[in-house]
């Protein structure tokens, strides 16, 4: 009997980024020359399933982006998502440009990112929530475009699809999208600025007692860390030689959200986001180099060899 392909909807952001690998980066004033130039979908939501695509999963997804006749830069954004085997339910925005990035990226992996979002952008919404929801095992949401995820996200929780929400920029504690998240991971910075609380484990519960999800965060090399009822819990990620960062936690949610939609616990779910991210971290090339299932299977498969007895 063949097992049914667990299908993830991502909704949120989707841009094209323009990405250079120099050596360090350039100071005020100065031209650098960049040894490395690839031009790549972005976004956290449209990596995500990217990443979902790659690692076998079924991804579509909901973003807005300019409208046409005139927006080659959405033009461009569909087509490399078709490439990725993503089915596209965007929303085109007349008279608005979508979204794109410069991004450039040092010798030691860290990025400098700088982003032009058109304002109409913001202003989208989708015109049936309910029939992009049917069928999807599990939704993903960033927390970019509020008017165009919240009502995925309730309409998800109306027929008991997990909801998990990326929280990748700062957001209020009692917003909708906490509310309705089953899921919640936050990076660190974010939420460190949701709550005003510097120490990751005091941040986890006190985001933690103002939503029923699962919570938890992750900090790059550091470990990840999730609230268990009165109790913080941690995991340590996979030691690897880092080449580029870039979309690393938006690989991260997208393989979490899969994992989920598969029907697999929060904490191999974890596990195998966190692994999934490594791989991605060791490869230049922002989401083009989420890596594929069978890679992250094998990582996973010889630290389980590692492990003691």
């Amino acid at each position: 009997m063949t097992q049914s392909v667990a299908r993830v909807l991502c909704a949120g952001m989707a841009v094209l980024d323009e990405v250079f690998r120099v050596e360090r980066f350039p100071t005020a004033d100065a031209k650098t020359q960049a040894s490395a130039f690839v031009s790549v979908i972005g976004g956290c939501a449209a990596n995500a399933a990217i990443a979902i695509s790659r690692l076998g999963g079924r991804a579509e997804l909901v973003a807005a982006l300019g409208g046409p006749p005139a927006d080659m830069i959405g033009d461009r954004i569909l087509a490399g998502l078709a490439q990725e085997g993503v089915t596209s339910r965007a929303v085109r925005v007349p008279g608005a440009t979508s979204a794109v990035s410069s991004v450039v990226v040092d010798a030691a992996g860290d990025r400098m990112i700088t982003t032009h979002c058109d304002e109409k952008l913001f202003g989208a919404t989708v015109a049936d929530a309910a029939a992009l929801v049917a069928g999807a095992d599990a939704l993903l949401v960033d927390n970019w475009l509020p008017d165009v995820v919240v009502p995925i996200c309730a309409a998800a929780r109306q027929r008991g699809t997990p909801v998990v929400v990326d929280g990748d920029g700062p957001m209020h504690e009692a917003s909708e999208l906490v509310k309705l998240a089953t899921h919640l991971v936050f990076a660190a910075e974010a939420l460190r600025a949701t709550t005003g609380v510097d120490d990751l484990g005091a941040a986890l519960m006190r985001i933690g007692a103002c939503t029923e999800s699962f919570v938890a965060v992750t900090d790059g090399a550091n470990d990840i860390l999730w609230r268990d009822g009165d109790a913080v819990r941690r995991m340590p990620v996979f030691a690897v030689t880092v080449e580029d960062t870039l979309a690393a936690g938006d690989v991260f949610h997208g393989a979490f959200a899969l994992a989920l939609a598969e029907g697999a616990p929060e904490i191999a779910a974890l596990r195998f986001a966190a692994a999934s991210a490594a791989l991605k971290c060791t490869r230049w090339g922002g989401g083009s180099s989420a890596p594929r299932r069978d890679e992250v299977e094998v990582l996973l498969a010889s630290m389980h060899r590692s492990l003691p007895g």
